[in-house]
């Protein structure tokens, strides 16, 4: 995982495309529905590895998935005008 991040100003063309694709992928749900679906998706994961066995990238699977609730949670912050 790449966790190297670099500075972006507001005109910043890519800072912009960012914006319009999660504005794509909130205009389908809301950042609680995200979440909530995120909780599930990880929550069956984490009951399959019982079958399936040990999972030696389960520890960056984790931050990963914490990263995306962190995420919707800042992103929802935002959609209520605390920023």
């Amino acid at each position: 995982m790449n966790t190297e991040t670099h500075a972006l100003t507001p005109s910043d063309p890519t800072l912009l495309a960012y914006g319009r694709e999660v504005g794509k992928l909130l205009s389908s749900s809301s950042a609680e529905s995200w979440s909530n679906e995120l909780w599930t998706i990880f929550t069956g994961y984490i009951i399959s590895l019982k079958e399936q066995g040990h999972a030696p990238e389960l520890c960056d699977t984790y931050f990963s998935f914490k990263e995306l609730i962190a995420f919707f949670a800042e992103v929802e912050r935002i959609g209520r005008g605390e920023d």
